[in-house]
């Protein structure tokens, strides 16, 4: 329940630490409700709720910043010592302070990493404008309803049969389609006819706050949050990016054969990734050595990190600094991504002009001794 709270604030919820809804505001750390028009007691003061659950947050979880910062890498997308240095730049130290409390590299090592923290903020800002684009043409095409427009059609072994219908709900909701949910464990097939099943407790055409979804999801199942978080998913449902209004999608209708299913469209984006060779460079952020290498696929060259985690890469010198410096001092870049020249279609060699390749940003580079970590 707390990570949906995180996911379900807007940007503006989670600088602030807490959310509004129509009758309360809630603590987003810890999920503590505030009445709106209660008045709040603290020692000789009183305390209206909006401010009354800032001066909670303050008191119980030190500032929205504290709160999120302790958050694990899952929820963040941060490292561990991208995490610590934040919070050291939050509490107004300098790249010399922060380098003497981490006890790692110099200065130079800070200033780098804030160079990657940056970068981290221009790429985010870059990837939610596309977000938001992205929401604008779902909008655009079908009039507002977000969930239809990544309805898919499910292949043969997720569509049910009447007679598997009725088994299932009969099995899940023991009293009765319209009583409580028996529990929400069960097999993908089996959620999309439950799925269906509780988008009828909805009228069509009809707008919903979240409160009121939560209430009629909440007599069929005591966590109405996944309930909620399916029905979108799955496309039955939609709602406005705020939150503001839920609505059912014509997917709830049956004019669609069957909803999303999210783990054969990745399957689809798999097979449509195209696999492209090339060289790339490992470069340690400290000293400027760089270990350059090639890859069929360039995709895979990720196996390199797992190889340098796990203490078994190949190359002793650059897995002795992968371990003096960390992970976070180092960086994959693609130097140049394998293309055939025009005429050589017939006569193409794609392992031999990978070699050549690789060949040619060994003597651009020169990445032995100082310079580097190839032998």
């Amino acid at each position: 329940m707390e990570n949906e709270r995180i996911w379900n604030a807007s940007m503006k919820d989670l600088a602030k630490g807490y959310t509004e809804n129509e009758e309360t505001y809630e603590c987003i750390a810890c999920g503590r409700q505030f009445e709106k028009g209660l008045i709040y007691p603290v020692e000789e003061l009183l305390y209206e709720a909006e401010k009354f659950v800032v001066l909670h947050i303050a008191k119980e979880h030190g500032s929205a910043f504290d709160y999120l910062i302790q958050q694990d890498k899952q929820i963040t997308g941060l490292s561990e010592i991208q995490s610590k240095l934040l919070g050291l730049f939050y509490e107004g130290k300098s790249d010399k302070e922060a380098q003497e409390e981490m006890g790692m590299g110099s200065t130079s090592t800070i200033r780098n990493h804030r160079f990657v923290l940056k970068e981290k903020e221009r790429q985010a800002r870059v990837f939610l404008t596309l977000m938001e684009l992205l929401r604008a043409q779902e909008k655009g095409t079908d009039s507002g309803r977000l969930g239809a427009a990544r309805a898919r059609t499910l292949e043969g072994r997720h569509r049910s049969t009447a007679t598997e219908q009725e088994k299932v709900l009969a099995k899940y909701f023991p009293q009765g389609v319209q009583g409580p949910l028996k529990n929400f464990s069960m097999k993908e097939k089996q959620k999309l006819v439950v799925l269906h099943e509780l988008a009828k407790r909805f009228e069509q055409g009809k707008q919903y706050t979240e409160k009121e979804v939560n209430e009629l999801l909440g007599q069929a199942f005591e966590d109405y949050a996944i309930l909620r978080r399916y029905l979108i998913d799955y496309g039955f449902m939609a709602r406005q990016e705020d939150g503001s209004a839920y609505w059912l999608t014509e997917l709830a209708e049956g004019q669609e054969e069957k909803s999303l299913n999210r783990r054969d469209e990745l399957k689809l984006q798999a097979k449509e990734i195209k696999i492209e060779a090339g060289v790339f460079q490992i470069r340690n952020l400290e000293n400027g050595k760089v270990f350059i290498d090639s890859k069929p696929n360039l995709k895979s060259m990720n196996g390199h990190e797992f190889s340098l985690d796990m203490g078994s890469f190949i190359n002793k010198n650059l897995q002795a600094d992968w371990k003096k410096y960390g992970k976070d001092a180092f960086v994959f870049e693609v130097l140049e991504v394998l293309k055939p020249k025009d005429g050589e279609a017939k006569i193409y060699d794609p392992k031999d002009a990978l070699k050549k390749l690789e060949e040619k940003w060994l003597e651009a580079k020169q990445p032995y001794g100082d310079q580097g970590y190839n032998e």
